[in-house]
């Protein structure tokens, strides 16, 4: 009889009719008034190029195996020298994941393996004191499963944040995004799945109670339909405004609104959450904004909805083009910005592995294609964001999985273990970069032609002539393996050419020479060479 009531009490309790557990209140809560003053950069300081850097994998000061912010901060010179005057930090804030930090746990504190507020404030202070503006990720369209605003959504039906995320009772049909079903069902606690998340058993037909996760079900949605969760982001927005960060990169906004199992991607509803967050950074002075946005990333670039957004597309042009992959992609990368913004923001790599692997990788270490990637995108419109260890050559961790080959520690020096990332005695949780005995920071900089001053070069070229860095695009010509355009402002107009070709190719020069590879006549351009003229007035 008693073990009878006992499983009563359970089912009860299973069916949400008990009182909801005592949970502690989520630490990353309460209204924050905006505060909008100057950070004292120039008005332009975001349409030089930015550095993008995965603190975990960039410097460790303390020895535990972890980048922090601290090592960060110690290599501030670098970034100096680099000629940088932007660095994007992916997610810096505390998360459950504990590596890449998209799993958030806490939208108001530091990531506890990279330090204190008092660090980023720090960082931001040197950074500044260096003429480095600094954004960070922040994460509009999901929490990790372990922050409190969802174990307390999910304790009980009745709970008041339980609207706060997308919730069903029983599994809704239809539905797929990228192979996965994104509905889960809380019984199965597949917060604990460690395999790949297609191969998750799908749940019985009686189940209910399921939970959305357009990245998986360690991710889960929130509800943007919601005003209060809109209102909760934008306070957490201006906490760090308010501490006089620079601006943002809005992760993955196609995604805040999904209306249906056929329209999920890039609904008008998320394109307007867009532009609203856009507008309260913009009440900030000198503040910038970039998003990601896969699906029509031109169109998320209009000042209408986020002012700039990264200009995937245009990173697998170059790179099949100097791979001679593509016949037409020497035209795809002479077209993009024909039609396109000017300030979406350019790159030949980044964090994410379907943006492709290293680029020393993917041009299996020849140099002269290097170089050409590089004024591809540096000489291009659009805000260049190089990958840390791509201004050096650095090479990724080939037998890795995932996303960890492009994610390993930057290699600043030739020493063993850790080529000067980290003094932690064993080992990483990446590894050593296979080249960092040749293509690392201290070998890089001490020889004047390496790739990395060929990197400063073109970023002192960009800073020094406004026709590059912020003119117009014109007279775009396509002749074979060459592409020729023009840049044009402020009175000064250039002309650039590259040679997508490990053949010399006939390229008359019409102008005077401003920069480029050495050439034995004014009439040839070198096998995958640049030439940059100043054109007569």
């Amino acid at each position: 009889m008693n073990a009878r009531f006992l499983s009563l009490i359970l089912a009860a309790s299973l069916a949400g009719c008990s009182s909801p557990p005592t949970l502690p209140p989520p630490a990353d809560l309460g209204p924050v008034a905006a505060k909008p003053t100057s950070n004292g950069l120039p008005d332009d300081w975001h349409q030089g190029v930015f550095m993008e850097v995965f603190v975990r994998s960039y410097q460790d000061s303390d020895g535990d195996g972890q980048g922090d912010l601290r090592g960060l901060i110690q290599r501030l010179d670098h970034l100096q020298a680099l000629g940088v005057t932007g660095l994007w930090l992916m997610p810096v804030t505390q998360s459950q994941d504990r590596d890449h930090g998209y799993a958030t746990t806490d939208f108001r504190a530091i990531e506890r393996d990279y330090g204190s507020l008092a660090d980023f404030d720090e960082l931001l202070r040197e950074a500044h004191r260096r003429g480095i503006g600094v954004i960070i990720d922040y994460v509009v369209n999901h929490s990790s499963h372990a922050h409190p605003l969802f174990q307390q959504a999910k304790s009980n039906p009745g709970n008041a944040y339980r609207d706060w995320f997308l919730w069903a009772d029983s599994a809704p049909a239809g539905w797929d995004i990228w192979g996965k079903y994104p509905w889960y069902w809380t019984g199965q606690q597949p917060w604990n799945w460690t395999g790949e998340v297609k191969d998750m058993p799908l749940a019985p037909a009686a189940a209910r109670e399921f939970y959305f996760g357009t990245f998986g079900p360690h991710m889960p949605d929130f509800n943007m339909k919601n005003p209060a969760v809109v209102q909760w982001h934008e306070d957490n927005l201006r906490f760090w405004l308010n501490r006089g960060l620079d601006g943002f990169r809005l992760d993955a906004v196609p995604h805040l609104v999904e209306n249906s199992a056929q329209a999920w991607n890039d609904q008008p509803e998320s394109r307007a959450l867009t532009q609203r967050i856009y507008r309260l950074i913009s009440q900030y002075p000198q503040r910038y904004t970039v998003c990601e946005a896969t699906a029509e990333p031109a169109e998320y670039s209009r000042e209408d909805v986020c002012g700039s957004a990264f200009a995937f597309g245009l990173e697998r042009a170059i790179m099949e083009a100097l791979k001679g992959e593509k016949s037409d992609a020497v035209q795809r990368i002479g077209d993009f910005f024909k039609t396109r913004p000017h300030r979406m923001a350019t790159m030949l790599a980044n964090h994410d592995i379907f943006a492709g692997h290293r680029i020393w990788d993917q041009l299996q270490g020849d140099e002269a294609k290097y170089r050409l990637a590089a004024a591809s995108y540096l000489l291009q419109p659009g805000i260049p964001f190089i990958y840390y260890g791509e201004e050096i050559g650095q090479g990724g961790l080939m037998d890795l999985r995932g996303d960890a080959p492009i994610r390993g520690p930057m290699s600043w020096d030739a020493s063993a273990p850790h080529a000067g990332f980290s003094t932690h005695v064993g080992p990483l949780k990446r590894g050593r970069s296979p080249n960092a005995g040749t293509h690392n920071a201290a070998a890089q900089r001490a020889d004047p032609d390496s790739l990395f001053h060929h990197y400063r070069q073109l970023i002192a070229l960009r800073k020094a002539h406004p026709a590059l860095k912020r003119g117009s695009y014109e007279a775009v010509q396509v002749q074979g393996p060459i592409l020729s355009f023009e840049r044009r402002a402020e009175g000064e107009a250039l002309r650039v050419s590259l040679n997508y070709s490990g053949d010399t190719q006939p390229w008359p020069a019409v102008g005077s020479a401003l920069w480029g590879s050495p050439v034995a006549a004014a009439d040839r351009l070198p096998a995958w060479g640049v030439r940059v003229e100043r054109l007569p007035r």
